[in-house]
């Protein structure tokens, strides 16, 4: 054996209660658990004594925007630190592949708030098959499986107009899904409140929804809608996915603004209903009441037409900018969920431009006191600056429905990291070991077993995979190793790039990717992808 851990608390992820044993682990694999107290201690060329220590599968991510840290940070560490073994990207409907030249510089410039620009990068991709070979190519820190994003394929297809896809566009459209998932994708991602993705009808995501299901991958919607529309929003989700045969993930699961407050268990109910009538339904979440996304996500769709330059110009115009202002404040934008914008609770998490650092950290409400201004004008001035590059935290989550989503027999967990950003969310560095230390641990909402079946068996099985999610025999050796007394996510509002404690060692492959708390220089990633079904 390479490898035998001893006296270790096994959590299985199946749920059930621990057991201790000694496990031995050999190419990768796990090759042997003994129980305490039965037949003879497996030896090795290794041993590590787990004595105090949890042992569970690593964690599986299934929302992580790391598809360009990835690439950037081979260390990566703020994942592998959190005992992450697999993130699933190309998330929210926008992602790098597969691109046209044109298209990618669109992209970048819509996403350099989730990933930066990515000036360091050779984008030498076009398919997502291009892209996961230099994924795997270059070497990465964890695993990483991929999401078709629907609004990328759209922008190839259609452009940014806000129309509808002509039958033509469509078949393209369902084309480039069928490529993408040969090559293996999982999935498709939307994001319904991003343009071009949200310019899509229902019967078009239905069109492309079938094609993923024929190769039994699952649909992931950022839907429409997490403030005022949202009960419709996830009832449009079901209702699209049962029509069209497609297992269903809903992305960042939440019930947000002051319209939700208390309201989960009314998307529970429909979720129990579903699930009763035979649906195949999954959800994530972060344990965390604010959001993050970009300052232009919250502008009203038709602002947002025609991709980044056009927006550019509506924002310098003053007209459109006054339109845009009263769409935001006083009727509510479909970009911030039909709830007129509350400027006290933007607060700016990074930007790309280091003379407008001074905005980090601070509210938009806070900064235009400061300057003597409208929160709007300070909100459209930032936007110009950094050519819409503006990360924000949005404070608008309700911790009542944070705690009662995260109890479902569905749930999974998702960082939704964006790790861009001089001030990031928390939840890039933080949302695993603080499910197990603050809402376990110290709140007790979930048990300990429970808590690592919806962060490890969960999500393996809704990405299908046979040999993940769970210590057994034969499984590979993607595994954690933690202590429940003091894990904990060092990661804060005001510190958010502190590394969590509480998590020794971190095995992928049967390698150490985080020995003694410190990463070390093992790179054991490599892309997960879906075999087609036949």
């Amino acid at each position: 054996m390479d490898l035998v851990i001893q006296n270790a608390a096994i959590i299985d992820g199946t749920g059930n209660p621990r057991y201790r044993a000694d496990i031995a682990l050999t190419n990768g694999r796990i090759k042997k658990i003994r129980p305490e107290g039965q037949g003879n201690r497996p030896t090795a060329n290794r041993t590590l004594d787990a004595t105090g220590l949890a042992l569970s599968p690593g964690f599986i991510d299934m929302h992580a925007h790391s598809d360009l840290a990835l690439l950037q940070d081979p260390a990566h560490t703020a994942k592998a630190s959190q005992g992450i073994t697999l993130e699933v990207i190309g998330q929210d409907g926008l992602s790098y592949a597969p691109v046209t030249p044109h298209t990618l510089e669109e992209i970048r410039t819509q996403i350099t708030g989730w990933n930066g620009h990515g000036e360091d990068i050779e984008f030498d991709w076009r398919t997502v098959g291009e892209y996961l070979d230099r994924l795997d190519r270059q070497g990465m820190a964890v695993n990483a499986a991929y999401l078709i994003p629907q609004g990328t394929v759209r922008a190839m297809t259609t452009g940014w107009e806000d129309r509808r896809a002509t039958p033509a566009e469509i078949e393209r459209m369902k084309q480039l899904v069928a490529e993408g998932m040969e090559q293996g994708a999982v999935g498709m991602s939307s994001g319904l409140t991003y343009t071009p993705g949200m310019y899509a009808t229902d019967a078009e995501l239905a069109e492309l929804c079938r094609v993923v299901a024929a190769y039994g991958g699952y649909y992931c919607p950022h839907h429409r809608s997490y403030g005022a529309g949202a009960l419709a929003a996830y009832e449009e989700m079901i209702a699209l996915t049962r029509e069209a045969g497609c297992a269903l993930h809903l992305a960042h699961a939440t019930m947000n603004f002051g319209v939700n407050k208390g309201r989960a268990p009314e998307l529970l109910a429909l979720l129990d209903k579903a699930l009763a009538e035979g649906a195949d339904i999954t959800l994530d979440t972060y344990p965390y009441t604010p959001g993050c996304t970009t300052l232009a996500a919250m502008l009203p769709s038709w602002a947002s037409e025609g991709g980044p330059e056009a927006v550019l110009a509506r924002l310098w115009d003053d007209a459109t900018a006054e339109r845009i202002r009263h769409v935001m404040e006083v009727e509510g934008a479909d970009g911030c969920h039909g709830v007129p914008i509350d400027w006290e609770a933007i607060e700016i998490s990074g930007v790309t431009e280091p003379a407008l650092d001074d905005h980090v950290g601070r509210t938009v409400a806070e900064t235009a006191r400061l300057r003597g201004e409208e929160p709007w004008e300070t909100a459209r001035r930032l936007l110009v600056a950094d050519r819409l590059g503006p990360t924000i935290l949005q404070h608008v989550g309700h911790e009542e429905n944070v705690r009662a989503i995260m109890r479902h027999a569905v749930h999974t967990a998702g960082s939704d990291g964006i790790l861009h950003g001089s001030k990031p969310h928390p939840r890039a560095y933080g949302t695993f070991p603080h499910y197990l230390g603050h809402y376990v641990r110290e709140l007790g909402v979930l048990s300990l077993e429970e808590c690592v079946a919806h962060l490890t068996s969960r999500p393996a099985a809704r990405l299908r995979l046979p040999d993940r999610g769970l210590v057994r025999e034969g499984f590979r050796a993607d595994l954690v190793l933690f202590d429940p007394e003091t894990i904990s996510a060092g990661a804060t509002f005001e510190a958010p790039r502190t590394l969590p404690t509480g998590i020794p060692f971190v095995l992928i492959d049967g390698r150490f990717v985080m020995e003694d708390g410190r990463r070390t220089d093992v790179i054991a990633g490599r892309t997960v992808r879906r075999t087609p079904v036949a």
